[in-house]
């Protein structure tokens, strides 16, 4: 027979963490007022977390032999029930709030406690399914690219499916990351009108840029190139073939200047000539099975662009269709506003049997003003071309800054978090041997712009190394509310960068110095949690930012600035 003293171990275990006899590391948690400081022992943490057995290894022990580990993501609330877990195998949640047992569990998978994470996730799903549903972008982000949770993707790939209406009219839908809506719109079993998701794109493209006038006819050229450019890669994921001729001249007309030129033009022809074959591509409709959804279907089968949509499974399939003989017979879309009058023709005495249907194609626009072409310069979502003359002249040491017309480098785009990911990682493997670089990232919540100019090449191989050079540099540019642009050259090229090790890699991006321009995430994501840092002199002459604070990001960039060529472009 076994005996089992599970409930006076739990005791015993949970009296050492209150013991500051025989302590070895320090952990400390939070920032600014709420930061804390718990003592705990390294054969505990070590046996109970995975996390804490690789940190340690890489933790600096003081004079004290006491090693410090720094986790400011980390609220002290969460922490305290963390190491109570951690100690004594106890959680108690009965008083915690939803959001406070959401980020536990999102902690807890952080520090590799699979056990409570696990649980946790279990106990959501189970009890707090509501919740779970009217905070969408908030769980989602976190789960997007994390390889665990699978019960909540499960969760809310249904509501995805069955649902998605909660999600595209959730108060905080606009806060979606870009990786995440574009996962969405890929969906062919999405049951939403299209019209509805072209609608829900324009919002969410919108609140990615505040400054946008609100209203759009005060909108300029350039504020439809913002736009579409925040848009590039969810565009070409409506299906526009689909959408119902008046809700095309009601909705999307008037921002068919985000659109392409190609793209327009084939979207008039298919509504004049449904069976006409387009240049663009046409994607299959979407699968709603409601009636209502159903009898707002626009055939398709004819395009010879899309193979694929000959059979259209769906138009056969549909209840209702055959039940509504008018739906086969109504005109070309006869609710396109500039054909009102169309029934009267055969009524009128000047036009007693034949219309003047050749007159219809003013409808195609062939002007050469509707050719809208973007500036071979605005190539970024950040910096603009008097950036790039800035940069172009400290990168080459002069006391004067380029001319529009004579910077003689050329930018060319390496990576863009909202195009490839905000995942430290990506960081590493898009950007491993490219010498020359450029980073430059927007700071959440401000007009801030910052970054480093890194000569060497960047090496994700590397065990964790300082890396040496004279010519590096970090800044911060001038832009909206920020009035002057900074330069603060290396000071001790010793420590000029921070290459991380493949573990640490998971956390850091670019890294300048001792955390004067560091770009780091705890949850995989550099916009999703505020530990990215601009801090301290100690390698760089100067700060670049007047805030200690961590921050957040809304997107960075990374370049490639190629050696000088006459007469080269920015692309």
């Amino acid at each position: 027979m076994t005996f089992k003293f599970f409930d006076k171990l739990s005791q015993d275990f949970s009296k050492l963490l209150n013991d500051k006899k025989e302590y070895n590391v320090i952990i400390e948690v939070d920032q600014e007022e709420n930061k804390k400081s718990f003592a705990t022992h390294s054969v505990v943490l070590r046996y109970r977390s995975p996390y804490f057995d690789k940190e340690l290894d890489n933790a600096i022990t003081n004079k004290n032999h006491i090693k410090t580990i720094i986790k400011p993501n980390i609220s002290a609330q969460i922490f305290e029930i963390i190491l109570k877990y951690i100690y004594s195998g106890i959680v108690d949640i009965e008083n915690s709030d939803v959001k406070t047992i959401y980020e536990l569990m999102i902690n807890a998978n952080e520090l590799e406690l699979k056990e409570l994470s696990v649980k946790l996730e279990s106990y959501l799903i189970e009890y707090k399914a509501s919740w779970l549903k009217t905070h969408f972008s908030l769980v989602y982000n976190s789960i997007f690219n994390n390889n665990e949770f699978k019960g909540l993707k499960i969760f809310y790939d249904n509501i995805i499916t069955k649902h998605p209406n909660l999600i595209f009219e959730s108060e905080d839908f606009t806060s979606l990351q870009e990786t995440v809506l574009i996962s969405i719109l890929k969906r062919d079993d999405l049951k939403v009108e299209e019209i509805k998701i072209w609608n829900y794109v324009i919002k969410w493209g919108i609140s990615q840029n505040p400054t946008l006038p609100t209203n759009l006819e005060e909108w300029s050229y350039e504020n439809f190139e913002t736009l579409k450019m925040t848009l590039q890669e969810c565009l070409p994921l409506i299906r526009y073939f689909h959408i119902f001729g008046e809700d095309i001249w009601k909705k999307v007309k008037p921002y068919k200047k985000i659109l392409e030129k190609q793209l327009w033009d084939d979207i008039i022809i298919h509504l004049m000539s449904p069976n006409k074959p387009v240049n663009s591509l046409v994607l299959p409709p979407r699968i709603i099975s409601t009636s209502n959804s159903s009898s707002r279907t626009i055939p398709t089968s004819n395009l010879t662009s899309t193979p694929n949509l000959n059979s259209t499974p769906n138009l056969n399939s549909t209840p209702n269709l055959n039940s509504t003989p008018n739906l086969i017979s109504i005109p070309n879309f006869t609710s396109i506003p500039n054909l009102p009058s169309t029934p009267n023709l055969p009524s009128t005495p000047n036009l007693p049997s034949t219309p003047n249907l050749p007159s219809r194609t003013i409808l195609t626009p062939n002007l050469p003003s509707r050719t809208i072409l973007t500036p071979k310069w605005q190539f970024s979502t950040i910096i603009n071309k008097e950036h790039v003359a800035n940069l172009s002249s400290w990168i080459d040491r002069k006391s004067y800054t380029y001319s529009l017309a004579n910077i003689p480098y050329e930018f060319q785009l390496i990576l863009r978090g909202s195009r490839d990911g905000f995942n430290p990682r990506t960081f590493w493997e898009m950007c491993h041997g490219h010498a020359n670089t450029i980073v430059v990232a927007k700071v959440a919540g401000t007009d801030e712009i910052v970054g480093g100019y890194n000569p060497l090449a960047w090496d994700n191989s590397t065990k964790g190394a300082q890396m040496k050079t004279k010519n590096s540099f970090i800044f911060s540019l001038k832009n909206g509310n920020i009035r002057n642009s900074i330069l603060s050259r290396v000071k001790d090229q010793s420590g000029a960068l921070l290459y991380c090790n493949s573990e640490g890699q998971n956390t850091y991006g670019p890294w300048f110095g001792n955390s004067e321009f560091m770009m780091r995430t705890y949850v995989s994501n550099f916009t999703q949690d505020k530990n990215c840092w601009c801090y301290n002199n100690v390698y760089y002459k100067k700060p670049i930012r007047a805030s200690r604070e961590f921050f957040s990001i809304v997107d960075y960039e990374i370049f490639k600035v190629k050696k000088p060529i006459p007469n080269c472009t920015i692309r």
